[in-house]
């Protein structure tokens, strides 16, 4: 099974409740997002966001250019299903981060779901060239990703756990560490997954 067919499946089979990612509301994006202090014409693209809710606080602070990248058709249809009349107001673009090929840069690059499932070198390599290629001098990464302390797995595939001094490397001289956290989600069936959320400027 390939990977855009295991998350498809994903979508296809469970609820919103029954997925361990899934936040009401996402408050530690949403919260280095306003720490950032971006213009609401600023250029946002959420990697591997799903039918994740940002993209709805997001329109509601009134950005007016947004951008949900996701593998899983499936995720992307049920997000426009739920913004209904404003599901043409984001552009949904269907592909897997490393067939990417942006038509143009992004001033803010965010991405709470895909970076801990690029489990070898030349995957997260692929990844910062395209990102590297994609936000310009000034422009921001923000990365949530599983910690040290969070899960080895996740939906059935293994992931890379990280510490800061880890993914401050990975991330690489383009861009500079601005503000590292730690988070602990609560997933909607009560257990506890422990992120780390950092925020980079690109040099």
């Amino acid at each position: 099974m390939n990977n855009r067919t295991h998350w498809n499946q994903v979508y296809h089979t469970k609820t919103a409740e029954q997925m361990s990612w899934t936040q009401d509301v996402p408050h530690i994006s949403l919260d280095f997002i306003d720490a950032l202090h971006v213009p609401t014409n600023a250029r946002i693209i959420d990697i591997g966001g799903g039918d994740s809710r940002l993209v709805d606080y997001l329109l509601e602070k009134g950005y007016a250019d947004l951008t949900v990248l996701d593998i899983s058709e499936e995720a992307l249809d049920r997000a426009k299903v739920r913004l209904g009349d404003k599901a043409h107001l984001v552009k949904w673009i269907v592909s897997d981060i490393a067939e990417f090929r942006p038509e143009h840069p992004y001033d803010l690059w965010h991405d709470r779901a895909t970076f801990h499932f690029l489990t070898t070198v030349p995957q997260v390599s692929t990844y910062m060239a395209i990102a590297g290629g994609s936000i310009p001098q000034g422009g921001y990464l923000i990365v949530g990703t599983f910690s040290q302390n969070g899960p080895t797995q996740c939906s059935g595939l293994p992931v890379r756990q990280y510490d800061e001094v880890d993914l401050t490397q990975v991330i690489g001289t383009q861009f500079n560490k601005m503000i590292c956290i730690s988070e602990d989600h609560i997933t909607p069936f009560n257990t506890l997954q422990n992120f780390l959320f950092c925020s980079f400027k690109r040099a």
